[in-house]
């Protein structure tokens, strides 16, 4: 790996990573004005929802990697549950055989901001008001729109003229979209965080007691009762009729953010942390699994090519299979044996030299898998319904690259060391501006989370109320010999654990090699991902041996791939992945950092 758009940046005070400059550049300010790792995720997290409003706001999710220097990951868990009221037959006797893409059935229990506050107070220093200054001065202020949000408004420009007029208010404001060049207000929300800072100080002037006043506030205050009356309202999704959702005063009272243990797997000296299976976190655990027959540093020293690549793809179709029929947070999953080494030997016998065109989910502990009715039509090739405006999670895909290189995106990434140590990982998502109406008075919308679940009975991943939807989010760190060197991850839904295993691919077997963590390069290499996986998002489509590699890809490669059985799809240059990572070199303790440069708006800072 030597080619490179930007150099790795290296330093020994502090480094943030994101899928957008400005909110990396909040980040990196907290860290030099004295605030830690904690606070500048916070920071940064705000800034987020402000400045990429179409792939995450406050009515979303957000799973948060933490590691406190010298110790251990911990997952703070920002997935929200669904409504109590919420089940398979509550939404089948409306005639819905998915749940829909957008509006208030879509919304789950909004968990972002709760899990941001929890990471103040418990690991912080910094006041909320110092840390929501930033992303109220981006959305008072104004920020010059990245091009995306715009186009992504003129996708939806009928739905919200026509159905969702509070969304018409913000972002077509009269008549017209978000355009670079000029600034985009969002007042509203900004009012929304200086009224929440208001009466958090009300409870005094100690910090922990005024984040906790912030999150009553939340959850029990005026934006409560906003969500709720929002969430009353019948409005138009995406199954074309009109619904009202199911949240209800108790459901948004009763959550709290939680901290959970992290799950792990091995590569050589390599440990990775992810979130557990109500994630897909352990698809890349499950993924490394497959590949432990080959040793760091030999996996690829003269790059990826198609040998190398169909070996990934084929173990990511085998891994996802397994996410698809047993991840979940409704019923127990048989996690340990699916992470097993035996399991992983058995599931490697089914590699071959041509590319399955086969789903082939496991049968851990001897169990059969069940599937859900809709993943039944898909692998008997029933046609579903096309996605319409505003439905799913706006992927990476092709198609969806404009002539200047500009992607899609889906969801946003961050990360951050200090020069203590400390380290966060986080994927905020959901929220996004397309996922339901804006709430008038607060400034953003509910999210659509709740349609990753199942509308069938029994299964891992049922729609289930006070159960987690199974969530593509994903972030991840890595150890070596107990000491946490790595925070990255992705936004791009179904592909986040494909890139993220590339990406963590490249890194450890160039470490093996030469001892450096040349996290640019492993970004910038060329990229690819498969659709022969069960949709997360709606319309929920399957694509038997597709394999999308971005056309900057070298001839070789996509020919040696195409004769393997593979149904490649070119996609344009530079499309694939919106990685960001950072790093602390387990020997000189160097610190280093990286963001994707497709899309043209990931950066990393520091010093």
């Amino acid at each position: 790996m030597s080619f490179t758009t930007r150099p790795t940046l290296t330093g020994t005070f502090g480094m943030v990573a994101s899928t957008h400059w400005l909110a990396t550049a909040c980040g990196q300010s907290v860290l030099e004005r004295g605030g830690n790792a904690f606070d500048a995720a916070v920071a940064t997290g705000f800034a987020l929802h402000v400045v990429e409003p179409h792939l995450n706001g406050p009515g979303g999710d957000a799973p948060i990697l933490v590691s406190v220097a010298g110790e251990t990951p911990r997952m703070l868990c920002g997935q929200g549950p669904a409504p109590a009221a919420a089940s398979v037959a509550s939404y089948t006797a409306l005639g819905l055989d998915l749940v829909p893409g957008t509006g208030p059935l879509a919304a789950a229990v909004p968990g972002a901001v709760d899990a941001w506050l929890v990471l103040l107070a418990e690991h912080g220093t910094w006041s909320l008001r110092e840390v929501l200054s930033y992303a109220i001065d981006l959305a008072a202020g104004g920020h010059d729109p990245v091009p995306r949000i715009g186009g992504t408004v003129e996708t939806v420009r009928d739905l919200f003229t026509d159905h969702w007029p509070t969304s018409a208010e913000v972002y077509l404001a009269g008549g017209q979209s978000p355009q670079p060049g000029t600034l985009f207000r969002n007042e509203k929300l900004a009012e929304t965080w200086r009224r929440l800072i208001d009466e958090a100080e009300a409870a005094g002037s100690d910090r922990e007691a005024q984040i906790e006043a912030a999150r009553r506030t939340w959850r029990e205050g005026f934006i409560a009762e906003a969500m709720l009356r929002t969430s009353e309202q019948a409005v138009l999704d995406s199954s074309g009729e009109k619904h009202a959702g199911m949240l209800t005063g108790d459901d948004l009272a009763s959550f709290r953010a939680t901290w959970e243990e992290p799950v792990s797997g091995t590569w050589g000296p390599w440990t990775v942390h992810k979130g557990a299976a109500w994630s897909q976190g352990p698809v890349l655990l499950q993924q490394l699994g497959l590949l432990s027959d080959i040793e760091p540093g030999s996996l690829a020293p003269q790059g990826f090519d198609a040998s190398v690549v169909h070996r990934i793809v084929e173990g990511a179709k085998l891994a996802f299979a397994d996410r698809d029929a047993w991840y979940g947070d409704a019923a127990p999953v048989p996690l340990t044996t699916l992470l097993s080494p035996a399991y992983a030997d058995q599931r490697r016998a089914l590699l071959g030299e041509q590319a399955s065109l086969d789903w082939r989910p496991g049968s851990p502990d001897g169990r059969t898998p069940r599937l859900a009715d809709h993943i039944e039509r898909l692998l008997r090739g029933e046609s579903v319904a096309a996605a319409g405006a505003g439905a799913g999670e706006p992927t990476v895909q092709d198609g969806s690259t404009r002539p200047n290189g500009e992607t899609r995106g889906d969801t946003c990434h961050l990360d951050v060391v200090d020069r203590w140590g400390n380290m966060v990982a986080a994927t905020p998502s959901g929220g996004w501006l397309q996922s339901n109406p804006v709430i008038g008075e607060l400034g953003f919308p509910l999210g659509s989370r709740l349609q990753m679940t199942w509308l069938t009975e029994g299964l891992p991943n049922s729609l289930t109320g006070g159960r987690r939807p199974r969530t593509t989010l994903t972030p991840s760190m890595a150890s070596i010999d107990g000491r946490v060197v790595l925070a990255f991850g992705t936004p791009g839904g179904d592909q986040q654990d494909q890139w993220s295993t590339h990406l963590f691919l490249r890194i450890a077997d160039e470490y093996a090699r030469s001892g450096r963590l040349d996290l640019q390069a492993a970004i910038d290499a060329t990229n690819w991902h498969t659709d022969a996986v069960i949709g997360s998002f709606w319309p929920r489509g399957y694509q038997p041996g597709s394999l999308t590699v971005e056309g900057n890809a070298g001839p070789d490669l996509i020919e040696g791939l195409r004769e393997r059985g593979h149904r490649v799809t070119v996609g344009a240059p530079w499309t694939e992945g919106r990685l960001s990572a950072i790093a602390r070199h387990p020997e000189t303790g160097i610190f280093a950092a990286a963001a994707n440069p497709r899309g043209m708006q990931g950066y990393a800072a520091g010093r």
